[in-house]
C-alpha cells in the first residue's frame, strides 16, 4: 500500500522528484544503514547466523548469474546491453523490498536472519555487478583492489559490520543513542516503499524491448524457482526458506540504474527493467507465496 500511495502522492504533485532524491540518499546513507545495524545489535548473532542459507543463497546467485550470462547471447543482440541484461536480471532491491517484505511475513526475527543473507548477498551482488558491466561495457581491465574499496564504502555494509562489531564486543550503548537509532529506523521502510511508488513511470514501459521482458521474466519467475529449489533441496527450516524466496524474488534495484548510467550504459533499458520488475512483482510475489503455503513449505 506505501507503493501506491506514493504513486498517488506523485500523481497530485504533494511529493516531487527532489523529495524522492533527498529522501533516497537518507535512506540509503543514514537511516536503513542505522536499522540494519541495530538490528545487529539486538541480535542473538550465534543463533541467526546460519551458514548453510548464507552458502546456499550466495551459490545459487552465482549459478543464475553465469546461466543469465549465456542467455545474454540470445535475448541480447546489442553487445553492450548484455552486462544491463545480466544485472537487471539477478541484482534484486535486497535492502528496501527484501528487508519490507521479511518484516511483513517474520517480523523482528525476519529482519535479523534477512540482515545477515543480505549483507552478504549485496557483496555478491557488487562484485557480479562491477565485473559484468565493466566487460560489456569498456575495453578497461577489471581492478579487483579498487572494487574491494568501494565496496567497502558501502553504508549498509559499515551499518552492519558496526553493529555486529558492537554486539560481539559487548559495547556498551546509551539508551538516549539506542531510541534516536530505533526513530531513525524506523523512517527506512516507509520513505522508501513511498519513493518507489514515486519513481513509478508507466509512460517509459511502453517503448520496452524484449530484452527488458526477458530480464524481467529471468528476475521474478526463473530465479526465485531456481533458487528456492535449491534451498528446499538443501532441507532448509520453513522461515529459512521463505527468506530465501522473498530476497530472491524482489523486483530490480536501483542501484542497477545508477551503475549503468555512471558507465554510460543504456540507461533506458535499465530503467525499463526496474519499473517492469517493481510492477510485476506485486504479482508474482503473491502468488509465489501462495503455492509456497499451499504446500507448507514456510
Amino acid at each position: 500500500m506505501m507503493v501506491v500511495l506514493g504513486v498517488i502522492l506523485k500523481h497530485y504533485g504533494i511529493i516531487g522528484q527532489a523529495f524522492v532524491d533527498q529522501s533516497s540518499i537518507l535512506v540509503f546513507k543514514i537511516s536503513l544503514p542505522v536499522l540494519l545495524g541495530m538490528s545487529m545489535i539486538r541480535t542473538d548473532i550465534a543463533t541467526v547466523f546460519d551458514p548453510a542459507t548464507i552458502a546456499s543463497a550466495s551459490l545459487s546467485t552465482l549459478l543464475v548469474f553465469v546461466l543469465l550470462t549465456l542467455t545474454a547471447f540470445v535475448f541480447v543482440k546489442n553487445p553492450r546491453d548484455k552486462g544491463v541484461y545480466v544485472q537487471g536480471a539477478f541484482r534484486g532491491n535486497l535492502a528496501v523490498v527484501g528487508l519490507a517484505l521479511c518484516v511483513n511475513l517474520y517480523g523482528e526475527a525476519g529482519i535479523a536472519k534477512a540482515s545477515i543473507v543480505m549483507s552478504i548477498l549485496s557483496l555478491v551482488y557488487n562484485i557480479l555487478s562491477i565485473y559484468t558491466l565493466t566487460t560489456t561495457l569498456t575495453d578497461k581491465k577489471l581492478n579487483v583492489i579498487a572494487m574491494m574499496v568501494n565496496i567497502t564504502k558501502n553504508p549498509l555494509i559499515i551499518g552492519i559490520v558496526l553493529g555486529i562489531m558492537i554486539n560481539l564486543l559487548h559495547i556498551p550503548v546509551h539508551p538516549v543513542l539506542m531510541q534516536t537509532g530505533d526513530y531513525l529506523g524506523q523512517l527506512t521502510l516507509p520513505l522508501a516503499l513511498l519513493c518507489i511508488g514515486a519513481t513509478l513511470s508507466f509512460s517509459d514501459m511502453k517503448g520496452t524491448k524484449t530484452v527488458a521482458s526477458a530480464a524481467v521474466i529471468a528476475k521474478l519467475i526463473v530465479t526465485p524457482i531456481i533458487i528456492t529449489s535449491i534451498g528446499y533441496a538443501s532441507g532448509f527450516s520453513p522461515m529459512d526458506l521463505g527468506i530465501l524466496f522473498l530476497m530472491s524474488s524482489t523486483p530490480t534495484a536501483a542501484a542497477s540504474y545508477i551503475m549503468v548510467k555512471a558507465m554510460k550504459g543504456n540507461e533506458t533499458l535499465a530503467a525499463n527493467i526496474i519499473v517492469m520488475s517493481t510492477v510485476a512483482s506485486l504479482l508474482t510475489v503473491s502468488i509465489g507465496l501462495a503455492i509456497l503455503k499451499s504446500f507448507a513449505l514456510i
